[in-house]
C-alpha cells in the first residue's frame, strides 16, 4: 500500500509537472525518453574529489581536475545545457543526461530507486512531488556536502522547499516560480487609458474586481483571459488539512464562484491551456469556442479522428472556421515566472506590447529540484554538478543568457541582474517584479494532501460550471471525493 501511495502522489506532482514543462519551449517533458551524452568520456573515472565545503556563491561548483562521470535523470531538458556548460568548464567530467517523459517518470525512478540502482546520481523532482520523493528517501542528504553553508544565497521559499520534513536540505532549484498576470499594454491603453503595472495589478486586485475588469473588455470587444483556468494559480494559500480535518475556507467557495461566473458570462475564449487556440491567443484574435461548440468539439469523422481537434495546430487551423466564425484578442494569461518563456516563443507580433503585474494572491508553481541520488557512488562529483546548477554566480548569468529570461533562484544573480528589461515586456524588469512577488510567498500552509484535494476541487469546479450539478451538489460531491482519498480525514460537512 505505501508503494501505491507513493506511486500515486508522484504521478499526481509529475501530470501537473508535465502541462508546466509542456509551455516551456523545447522542455523535453512531452517527448519520448531519450538519452544523450553530453561531453567528452573519460578513459578512467577516477575517484570523486571530497568536498569543498562553502565559499562565495561566484565561486560555488568549481573545483580544479574534476572527473569521472554522472548519470542525470531529469524531467527537464534545460539539464542538458546545464550538463554541457559542466562539462565544457570541467573537460575530464562525462555526463549521460537522461531526458524521461512524465508519464514514464515515477515508475522509472521508483523501479530505480527501491530496486537499489546506483548508476543514476542526480534526480530532479517538482514541488508537488518532492515530499513523497523526500518520504522514499530517494534524495541524499546534502547537509552532508555542506549546503547549510548556502542559507540565505537561494530565494527563501526556494531552498525551504528542498528541504524535508526534518529541516534537512535535499534538492535546490535553478529557478523561482511565483505567479503572475501577463497582460496586453496595448489593450490596457484603449481600454482603460493606462498599463502600468501597478495600475493595471488593481485591475485583478480581487474576485469581484476580476469580474468587472472581464465585463468592461468584453463590452470592448476583449476577452480578459483565454481560459477560465487562468486565475487557477490564485486561489490563495490557505491549508486543506489543519489538525487532522479538512478546512474549506471561505476565499475557496469565493474562487469556486468566480470561476464559474468567467465561464458562464462569457468573458473568456473558452480555449483549453496548453492547447492551439490558447497558445494562438498570444499573438493575436483566436475563435471564441463557447459552451455550447465545447459540446461539439470532440464530433469524429468516419475514422474517429475529431473534427475540430484543439490539441493539433494543424487540424484546428483547418476546421476551426467550421465551428465558430467568432473571434476576439485576449487580455491576460495567468502563469508562473516560467511563462516568460512560454510567451517569448508565442507572442509573435505582438512582441514587446505585453507586461506583468501581480494577481489577488501569493503563490507559485513548478520549478525544477536538483538534488543526488541516495543510490549514488559519485555523490561529491554529483554535489559539484548540484552547485554548478543552483550556487554558482557564473552559471546563473549563464542561465539568464541561454534561456532568454528563465527567472533564477540564486539572490546575488537577480540583484545583479535587477534592472535588466525584457524587450518582450516592453523593457519591463522583470527579475526585480519576480524576487519581490516571491517573498510573499508562504508555505507553511502547504501539506501532502495539496494535490489530491486541489484536484477534486477542481472537479468540484467544472461540475457546478457546465451545469453537470448544482453547486451544493458538486460540493458534496467533494467531500465524498475527498473521503474515499483520505479516509482517516474528519471532514465536517456545512
Amino acid at each position: 500500500m505505501k508503494l501505491k501511495k507513493l506511486t500515486a502522489l508522484l504521478l499526481a506532482g509529475v501530470m501537473t509537472f508535465s502541462l508546466a514543462a509542456c509551455s516551456n519551449s523545447d522542455s523535453g517533458a512531452s517527448s519520448p525518453e531519450t538519452s544523450q551524452d553530453s561531453g567528452s568520456s573519460s578513459a578512467e573515472e577516477s575517484e570523486p574529489s571530497e568536498s569543498s565545503g562553502a565559499s562565495e556563491s561566484a565561486d560555488a561548483g568549481e573545483s580544479a581536475d574534476l572527473s569521472g562521470k554522472l548519470t542525470i535523470w531529469t524531467l527537464a531538458a534545460d539539464l542538458e545545457q546545464f550538463a554541457d556548460k559542466f562539462v565544457e568548464e570541467n573537460p575530464n567530467v562525462e555526463t549521460e543526461v537522461v531526458v524521461i517523459a512524465p508519464g514514464d517518470y515515477p515508475t522509472k525512478v521508483e523501479t530505480a530507486l527501491l530496486g537499489g540502482d546506483d548508476s543514476v546520481d542526480i534526480i530532479v523532482g517538482e514541488p508537488k512531488m518532492l515530499q513523497s520523493m523526500y518520504d522514499a528517501e530517494f534524495f541524499a542528504n546534502l547537509d552532508d556536502f555542506g549546503a547549510k553553508d548556502y542559507e540565505g544565497q537561494i530565494v527563501d521559499y526556494v531552498w525551504q522547499v528542498g528541504q524535508d520534513d526534518e529541516g534537512i536540505q535535499r534538492a535546490i532549484s535553478y529557478q523561482i516560480t511565483p505567479i503572475g498576470f501577463y497582460y496586453r499594454r496595448d489593450i490596457a491603453d484603449k481600454v482603460f487609458g493606462y498599463s502600468d503595472p501597478e495600475s493595471i495589478g488593481k485591475l485583478f486586485a480581487d474576485y469581484d474586481t476580476i469580474i468587472e475588469t472581464g465585463k468592461t473588455l468584453k463590452d470592448a470587444g476583449y476577452r480578459i483571459f483565454a481560459s477560465d483556468a487562468e486565475t487557477q494559480h490564485f486561489k490563495g494559500q490557505s491549508s486543506w488539512v489543519i489538525d487532522g480535518t479538512l478546512n474549506v475556507d471561505p476565499h475557496r467557495y469565493e474562487f469556486m464562484d468566480l470561476a464559474v461566473e468567467l465561464y458562464k458570462e462569457d468573458l473568456t475564449a473558452y480555449a483549453q491551456q496548453w492547447t492551439a487556440p490558447w497558445y494562438q491567443a498570444m499573438s493575436g484574435p483566436v475563435p471564441i469556442l463557447n459552451a455550447e461548440i465545447q459540446g461539439g468539439v470532440w464530433d469524429t469523422d468516419e475514422n474517429g479522428d475529431p473534427l475540430l481537434n484543439v490539441w493539433d495546430a494543424d487540424n484546428f487551423n483547418a476546421n476551426v472556421e467550421n465551428y465558430s466564425d467568432e473571434t476576439a484578442e485576449v487580455f491576460a494569461f495567468g502563469l508562473p515566472a516560467w511563462g516568460v518563456l512560454t510567451l517569448r516563443d508565442n507572442v509573435g507580433d505582438t512582441a514587446g506590447k505585453w507586461g506583468v503585474c501581480a494577481g489577488p494572491a501569493y503563490g507559485y508553481d513548478g520549478g525544477t529540484y536538483i538534488g543526488i541520488s541516495d543510490q549514488s557512488k559519485n555523490k561529491d562529483l554529483a554535489w559539484e554538478f548540484v552547485k554548478f546548477c543552483t550556487l554558482n554566480e557564473a552559471t546563473a548569468d549563464w542561465w539568464i543568457e541561454a534561456s532568454q529570461g528563465d527567472t533564477v533562484s540564486l539572490v546575488s544573480a537577480l540583484e545583479k541582474h535587477a534592472e535588466d528589461g525584457n524587450e518582450t515586456y516592453g523593457g519591463q524588469q522583470l527579475y526585480k517584479f519576480w524576487l519581490e512577488q516571491a517573498k510573499g510567498i508562504n508555505l507553511s500552509n502547504v501539506t501532502e494532501y495539496d494535490t489530491a484535494i486541489d484536484a477534486a476541487w477542481s472537479n468540484a469546479i467544472t461540475a457546478v460550471k457546465t451545469g453537470e450539478k448544482t453547486k451544493d451538489e458538486a460540493i458534496e460531491g467533494f467531500y465524498d471525493e475527498v473521503a474515499a482519498t483520505y479516509p482517516d480525514l474528519t471532514i465536517n460537512r456545512e
